[in-house]
């Protein structure tokens, strides 16, 4: 007899996962609906592993390339709303967009779909099993909008939700644009200065015989240790990126990451406001589309896109489960300023949860928008003084022994 595997939410809206043998998908559905679970995805285990070892094989996903951008996804919304509120059928609307799409992973995914989508499978069904493109968060917004027959709603939600994702991106990119130049000059500096400047004065040095000061010997040290060792110094840096690469990839290190990051100078409060603003609109989303609190939350833990975040908001739904009030658990969680937790009262008090997160994100927002006008001054001063103890220890080591020539000459 055949596996399935299967995933699903059971009574209280968590996930489920799991493998039943049965004759077929329908079997596998009627034993669990009677385990009052909702299917979401059932696919045979031969199927799946085909899959995966498609996948692993995928070249251009190794690579990189072929990936579905923010940009994609915010065209697919905008016109599978524009279709769907026109009355245009989804298999249809599906199989248009597969046909005028320019990212070939998300047309080979679309094509997909709609082979899928006449098989009788539903549209959150069949986009589930896409999730490096499709996040929970999608997948749960289309669930709900077929429910409701809101779905044209559904995609509109969407496509707002990843253009602010989208500008909040460009926004942080043009911040940190100018101290990237800054730094890539400096480092292009400080190689010409090894390999050509600092070589030449030492051998006029070294022929006059002067007594060097301690800045022009620690130039010259600098500069034979570049040009003897920049083969070990290469190779040393690729192995330690390629390490830190893995061990960021693992979850102790990601999870470190996501955490430390959140306390870096200058850019850590504009990351962690960004992702509070993330977590605020897309709540509020979850919510306003008539999703469980406590679901709502779980989809949202993965939707910030920070292990350390997610696991303070998993903490936040497992402290609702237990009786505690959203107020509360938020406020044990330690993410909010009371001005936001007094928001959060508000509308728990009025009923207007999902109103009062809307404003709660917007508020983040121009708490981004502030600390992103105002990075590139508070960044200059440090720019500045780096470049300034460059030039200072340059000018010592290049002009102190000239000087003391000149007054050894002027002596005689």
């Amino acid at each position: 007899m055949p596996a399935f595997n299967y995933i699903g939410r059971d009574a209280s809206g968590s996930q489920v996962k799991g493998a039943i043998e049965a004759a077929d998908s329908t079997v596998v559905a009627e034993q669990l609906s009677r385990k009052r679970i909702i299917p979401i995805s059932i696919e045979s285990a031969k199927q799946a592993t085909d899959e995966m070892t498609s996948q692993n094989i995928d070249l251009n996903e190794l690579l990189g390339f072929n990936k579905v951008t923010l940009d994609d996804l915010i065209v697919f919304c905008r016109q599978m709303y524009a279709l769907v509120k026109s009355g245009v059928p989804i298999l249809r609307a599906i199989k248009g967009m597969a046909e005028s799409s320019t990212s070939i992973k998300l047309k080979s995914a679309l094509t997909d779909i709609a082979s899928q989508l006449e098989g009788g499978f539903p549209l959150s069904t069949t986009l589930h099993k896409h999730p490096k493109i499709f996040t929970p968060l999608f997948v749960s917004l289309v669930h709900v909008g077929e429910n409701t027959g809101n779905l044209d709603d559904a995609f509109l939600k969407l496509a707002g939700y990843f253009e602010r994702e989208q500008e909040t991106r460009k926004r942080i990119k043009t911040a940190l644009r100018y101290p990237s130049f800054v730094l890539i000059a400096l480092v292009a500096a400080l190689v010409i200065l090894n390999i050509f400047v600092i070589p030449t004065f030492a051998n006029m040095f070294s022929k006059l015989g002067a007594d060097l000061p301690w800045s022009t010997k620690m130039l010259i040290s600098s500069s034979n240790f570049f040009l003897n060792y920049w083969p070990h110094m290469l190779i040393a840096s690729i192995v330690g990126f390629f390490s830190l690469r893995h061990y960021l990839n693992t979850p102790a290190g990601m999870y470190l990451w996501d955490k430390r990051k959140l306390k870096l100078p200058v850019v850590g409060g504009v990351i962690e406001r960004s992702i509070l603003s993330r977590f605020a609109h897309s709540f509020s989303i979850i919510l306003r589309a008539g999703v469980p609190m406590t679901t709502g939350l779980t989809l949202v833990a993965d939707a910030v896109d920070n292990t350390y975040m997610r696991e303070k908001i998993l903490a936040m739904r497992s402290s609702i489960e237990s009786g505690e009030s959203l107020l509360r658990s938020s406020a044990s969680s330690k993410l909010f300023t009371p001005l936001v937790l007094q928001m959060v009262a508000v509308g728990e008090e009025t009923g207007r949860v999902d109103e009062l997160l809307a404003e709660v994100g917007d508020y983040y927002e121009r708490e981004v928008d502030y600390e992103l006008s105002t990075l590139t001054a508070r960044i200059e001063p440090i720019m500045i003084a780096i470049v300034a103890a460059m030039v200072l220890v340059l000018a010592l080591g290049i002009f102190s022994p000239m000087w003391d020539m000149m007054s050894a000459f002027q002596g005689k």
